[in-house]
């Protein structure tokens, strides 16, 4: 087994980055929403590909605005703008964040489950042989998969 990840992050690093994550929550609480799944689906969506063009309607809104239909905010409009232009870089930054930090604690996760499957499968095979206290670690662990039956390779073998 090639061990890809091998880190150790100091609590107070774990504990500042928290921090500081809080911190962002807080500065922005008055200014979020939080969608229903319904409201996710049904809204229409501004995408990469959408922005520079709502970017352009923008400025032709302000240099053409007979145009602007009656029933459009221009206020509220330029407001909705602004918002995504500040708030999309942080999204960004964010969702750069939240896919390091996915990555980087699925493959721990991989290599410590990995482990902890090898040690399962040694259990298991000293149990099956009597070796003191094996059977009453495997018994402990093998609970973990009642109801799984056979398990491929990369499993732990039933």
């Amino acid at each position: 087994m090639e061990n890809k990840i091998s880190i150790e992050i100091p609590a107070a690093d774990l504990q500042a980055a928290k921090a500081a994550l809080e911190q962002v929550q807080q500065i922005l609480a008055p200014y979020v929403i939080a969608l229903t799944p319904d409201q996710r689906k049904t809204i229409p969506k501004m995408s990469d590909g959408t922005e520079p063009f709502v970017g352009k309607v923008i400025e032709y809104a302000e240099s053409y605005p007979q145009f602007l239909p009656p029933f459009v905010d221009k206020g509220e409009f330029d407001k909705d703008w602004e918002a995504i232009s500040g708030l999309l870089p942080l999204l960004r930054l964010c969702t750069q964040i939240q896919d390091t930090l996915s990555d980087t604690t699925m493959l721990a996760g991989s290599e410590a489950y990995i482990s902890a499957l090898s040690y399962y499968n040694s259990v298991k095979q000293a149990a099956k042989v009597n070796v003191p206290d094996a059977k009453a670690i495997y018994e402990d662990l093998r609970k973990r998969f009642n109801g799984q039956g056979r398990r491929s390779s990369s499993g732990p073998l039933e």
